[in-house]
């Protein structure tokens, strides 16, 4: 099982040795920004090397957004990420659900996410997997609780995207995980990555604040349970000055 973490460093592979990741996650631009992303200076590296390579797409991304000037960019976005992902032998590119705004019907959200699936897959599809992540917080999210997730894919299954789980968020949404994995699996019918992550906050708090392994408030042998069950690699997107022990922590608990 590949086990690593997001790293931010400019030189992904120095950062894998530093924290024992067999993969890592990266952005390859401005997460906050929607500009197309520039070729990875250690994209051959990367590419050609024994570190596996996930990326993660910008923040701003919101395929199901009803606003024409956020879902349009969003889509080229995704498309351009993916082909740049392809670039540094990426395995996927993870992209949050998204929403649509109060007062808005959730149910036009995923239908903008069928169209956009949809038309890719007519043009080829896409350069890497698209892994749709689940998220923390938002009444109108497509992919916040289970149910919200269901309908999504009951749209998007067809199209091979696969799915990233995310422990803190699926926490943070209060989703228990004792049994996420198999709740997941049922309703998406494959888990591609999963981001391993402690919360700092309550279950069912909506809030995403990530901790290291054993310090927040989800113990630490439902997470390394959760990491077992999905049978996937496994991305921590912890603090950086504890990605190394929780790494540790997941590769012992997982050979016992």
């Amino acid at each position: 099982m590949l086990i690593g973490a997001h790293v931010r460093e400019a030189d992904p592979v120095a950062a894998a040795a530093a924290t024992g990741s067999d993969i890592v996650q990266m952005f390859l631009a401005d997460p906050q920004g929607w500009k197309k992303p520039p070729a990875h200076p250690r994209a051959e590296q990367l590419r050609t090397g024994d570190v596996a390579v996930v990326v993660h797409s910008p923040y701003v991304v919101n395929v199901a957004s009803l606003n024409n000037r956020v879902r349009i960019p969003s889509r080229k976005l995704v498309v351009q990420h993916a082909q740049a992902a392809a670039e540094v032998g990426a395995i996927g590119l993870v992209v949050h659900g998204g929403h649509v705004t109060p007062g808005e019907d959730p149910a036009d959200g995923v239908d903008n996410w069928r169209k956009f699936v949809e038309r890719q897959d007519g043009e080829g599809g896409f350069a890497v997997p698209v892994f749709i992540e689940n998220t923390a917080g938002g009444d109108n999210a497509m992919a916040r609780r289970f149910d919200a997730l269901a309908r999504l894919w009951d749209a998007v299954g067809g199209f091979g995207v696969g799915f990233c789980l995310d422990t803190c968020h699926a926490f943070a949404a209060g989703e228990d995980l004792v049994d996420v994995v198999d709740r997941a699996k049922a309703i998406t019918g494959r888990i591609d990555l999963v981001h391993l992550n402690d919360s700092r906050d309550e279950f069912g708090s909506a809030r995403d604040r990530h901790a290291s392994i054993g310090t927040g408030t989800i113990p630490a042998d439902t997470l390394a349970a959760v990491c077992a069950a999905a049978d996937a690699p496994v991305v921590v997107e912890t603090p950086a000055e504890g990605q190394a022990a929780d790494i540790a922590f997941l590769r012992e608990r997982l050979a016992t």
